[in-house]
């Protein structure tokens, strides 16, 4: 089957099937679905407001995505980017607060090591349960997010609240705050309030650096041979306890710097919930971006869009609740993760038969040369 079938034609179709049901299940409630894709079309590409929502969700799925899309190179299954990001947000915020920073030069480097310290910190622990312990990494992930969760909660009601009644910290200083999409560009339209900022350039720049790590390093060629084989890797002089441990420590870390986006450049505080799913959206992205960073990138684009639109759709058309739009967005990761081999299948025997059928013809032709 060609390279491209895989990466381009088969999430293509899957995601017109998940939109193809969607628009069934709309048109079974009484509304019309041409009507609800325009408005959700409109709603995140249709205007510089629209544009800066999406592409803030964007960033937050391009560094969620890279992470499980890293760690399934290892065939590890990494369900703890919700908790990682959060881990992270805390990083950042420590990080954020601990000096008067006088220019936001000077503290995103800081928050950057911040978020990516906490997160693969809290990535090692799965992982060297997974290494030294035998503890399944899916497990040990999912139970670490519920605990990450917790631990947030009371530092949040606790030692890091703030004066007054929400459970969040203090706003960061004026020199942390991150240059916003109006900033940069007010010509293209983006209004101050839109939460994009810089960080997008800085999850482009993680999508190039894990392509660089995963196909021009040696440690790239060692996490892809170990997820391909592990034995045939052991006999080849890798470690299993090395490459799991820094597989996941780079994971973590790529999902924690997801707080720079959430915690640094949009909300300027951590707050309770600051992650809001997009640990979990990060897996269905890196399953429809098949683990490379472009795919990854497109995909999570498209996930931005849905979050947008569906936002808007949910604006537009009152009678589409925001249940509604989330069986929106299950479904388009239902096609492209749980029922990918109902596309995959029939597509690879068309290509098995069509090879076949050429091999045959050759050997048909060499015969009647002869």
């Amino acid at each position: 089957m060609p390279k491209w079938v895989d990466v381009a034609l088969i999430p293509l179709i899957n995601l017109a099937l998940a939109l193809a049901v969607s628009m069934l299940v709309i048109l079974w409630i009484g509304e019309s679905p041409f009507e609800a894709l325009a408005i959700m079309v409109k709603g995140a590409v249709g205007s510089a407001y629209g544009w800066g929502y999406t592409l803030y969700y964007t960033t937050n799925f391009i560094f969620t995505g890279l992470a499980v899309a890293v760690a399934f190179h290892a065939r590890l299954f990494n369900i703890g980017g919700e908790g990682q990001a959060a881990l992270g947000g805390l990083g950042v915020a420590l990080v954020c607060l601990a000096v008067p920073w006088p220019h936001w030069t000077l503290a995103l480097p800081a928050a950057i090591v911040g978020g990516a310290l906490f997160g693969a910190a809290w990535a090692a622990i799965p992982a060297w349960l997974q290494a030294r312990r035998g503890s399944h990494i899916v497990i040990t992930t999912i139970m670490f997010n519920f605990i990450a969760q917790a631990l947030l909660v009371y530092l949040l009601v606790g030692p890091l609240k703030a004066s007054g009644m929400s459970p969040e910290t203090a706003p960061f200083p004026d020199g942390a705050a991150l240059p916003t999409a109006h900033d940069i560009a007010p010509w293209l339209g983006f209004r101050p309030s839109a939460p994009l900022n810089i960080s997008f350039l800085l999850a482009l720049v993680a999508c190039a650096g894990v392509w660089l790590l995963i196909w021009r390093t040696r440690l790239g060629y060692e996490i892809r041979a170990f997820g391909h084989s592990e034995p045939a890797a052991v006999y080849a002089g890798i470690h299993p306890t090395w490459i799991i441990m820094a597989t996941m420590l780079i994971s973590g870390a790529l999902a924690g710097c997801m707080a720079i986006n959430s915690v640094m450049g949009e909300a300027e505080r951590l707050v309770i919930n600051s992650v809001q799913g997009a640990g979990f959206v990060g897996i269905a992205v890196a399953l429809m971006g098949r683990s490379h960073p472009v795919g990854v990138l497109l995909a999570a684009l498209l996930f931005g869009m849905l979050y947008q639109g569906g936002a808007e759709l949910e604006f537009e058309m009152p009678a589409i609740s925001r249940e509604m739009i989330i069986v929106i967005q299950a479904l388009v990761i239902l096609f492209t993760g749980a029922l990918d081999n109902m596309v995959r299948m029939p597509i690879e025997k068309f290509y098995d038969a069509r090879r076949l059928a050429r091999q045959r013809n050759g050997r048909g032709t060499g015969v009647a040369a002869e």
